[in-house]
């Protein structure tokens, strides 16, 4: 039995106003041929690089049901090809139908480090009490957005939605399609710097957030960070009618009463608003304990199940360039293996500090050593040397015994590095690559991080991949 159609094509005449084939339903949306799935509407958006109508014809030849298209492709199937003046902007236009259309609780999500862990926390959170949409991967920009919410169900129960931006007014324009009844702001860090002349306009950019609010909304603040107090502020003056705090102090609304973190989770007592909760998480590091607590800070505001979401924050695991560990054994015919964290995923001054407090976590066992990798922080503007010169003080306070530095800026830090920490610094992936693993010892913890200009997930995928002589394989840990 077919599920229900995501649209049919009455209602992509009617969004767009214009003529379509009634034989057709789509049963999701794409903008990537190489992911199509049977029955997907495919988009072809025009880009800097690429022009989705170079692969129209690809899309339905695998199944689409019909592409969005903005001029008809010769040799693909006329009957199956929408034609509209702009494909993006039917995009935007389908996201906007596809809100409208359900009267649930959307939760938007943003901060400088945190979005997607948070959102994909919440996903599993709400998802155990009803069916609930949310982004996937890091779709959070310009084409994410608009994406994700013309993939949401009519069906849905909950809309989780991750924003991102790198420059001021992008927040007030996505969230102006989102219209969240509920907004989280994870943290407000220096990230983007390029862009920002101070961290105090990168909190007003992540204020846009709380702009178009249905129902005056609900906002859920970070009250550890500096700059709760401007947030807040932001908040009152955007008319939201409801303020929840969470941090570790007893002022915030929903506060850490204890904590205990242990190699593979951290167990937690929380006041929720005065309702008293024990759970436990399987993503690590103190920024983890504050991202759960936004998450069921929100969960209350949405009326979700607590108790349902507290298991699911104990069954999360890290994702993919996000925490994600791995173990990797040694070709000698020896159990000796090390582990290997991959943070790779990007990369900020906040980020990073989070990421070498979560594998100061990390239990050493006999000889093991704590050896963290990391490449280029991007976009951080005339503060460049100065905040990877500053992360010397991050690496002695996590107590990381060996460092291993790639890129033109992270000379910076170790140029700064303590004497007491051995720091090696490459210009190069593979020169890092060939000294690092030539140094592994067992029961090693390995973290690897940097922002994605630097390449630091290719070292990671080689390294899983077996690539270097001296490995035999990986398990996930």
């Amino acid at each position: 039995m077919m599920p229900e159609a995501l649209w049919t094509a009455r209602e992509l005449a009617d969004v767009w106003k214009v003529d379509v084939d009634d034989a057709f339903a789509c049963h999701g949306v794409s903008i990537d041929s190489r992911t199509i799935e049977e029955g997907d509407l495919f988009f072809a958006l025009i880009g800097p690089n690429s022009d989705g109508h170079d692969y129209v014809k690809m899309a339905l030849d695998k199944g689409a049901a019909a592409a969005v298209v903005s001029h008809y492709v010769d040799g693909a199937d006329r009957d199956r090809q929408i034609k509209v003046p702009d494909v993006f902007g039917a995009l935007v236009k389908l996201g906007r139908a596809a809100r409208a259309r359900v009267d649930i609780p959307i939760i938007a999500v943003t901060g400088s480090a945190g979005k997607t862990g948070t959102k994909e926390a919440l996903r599993l959170a709400l998802d155990r009490d009803k069916k609930t949409h949310a982004s996937v991967l890091s779709y959070n920009n310009e084409i994410g957005v608009p994406l994700s919410l013309a993939r949401m169900p009519r069906d849905a129960a909950y809309g989780i939605f991750e924003m991102g931006m790198n420059h001021k007014g992008e927040l007030r324009e996505l969230v102006k399609l989102v219209r969240p009844h509920v907004a989280i702001i994870t943290t407000v860090e220096l990230a983007h710097g390029e862009f920002f002349s101070s961290v105090e306009e990168i909190a007003d950019a992540k204020a846009e957030i709380l702009t178009c609010m249905e129902d005056g909304g609900v906002a859920i603040l970070n009250h550890d960070n500096p700059h709760f107090g401007r947030l807040k502020k932001r908040a009152r003056e955007a008319g939201v009618k409801r303020i929840i705090s969470f941090g570790t102090a007893p002022e915030a609304d929903v506060h850490v009463l204890r904590q205990v973190m242990h190699d593979t989770c951290s167990c937690v007592v929380a006041d929720l608003g005065g309702k008293v909760m024990v759970y436990k998480t399987g993503m690590l590091g103190q920024h983890w304990i504050m991202n759960s607590l936004a998450v069921l800070a929100a969960v209350d505001a949405v009326g979700g199940d607590l108790g349902l979401a507290g298991l699911a924050l104990a069954e999360m695991t890290p994702l993919k360039g996000r925490g994600k560990r791995h173990r990797i054994f040694f070709r000698d015919g020896s159990e000796a293996s090390f582990l290997l964290i991959d943070e790779s995923y990007n990369a900020n001054p906040a980020s990073m500090r989070a990421a070498l407090m979560g594998q100061s976590q990390v239990r050493l066992d006999h000889r093991g050593r704590r050896i963290a990798v990391l490449g280029d922080m991007a976009e951080l503007g005339e503060d460049t040397e100065q905040l990877h010169a500053g992360l010397a003080e991050d690496l002695k306070e996590a107590e990381i015994d060996r460092v291993y530095l790639v890129g033109e800026k992270m000379k910076h830090l170790a140029d700064n590095m303590d004497e007491s920490i051995y720091c090696a610094h490459f210009n190069t992936l593979d020169d890092l690559e060939l000294a690092l693993l030539a140094d592994l010892q067992d029961n090693d913890v390995v973290m690897v991080k940097g922002s994605n200009s630097s390449g630091m997930f290719r070292l990671v995928d080689r390294m899983l991949e077996m690539a270097a002589p001296n490995i035999k394989k990986a398990v996930s840990a």
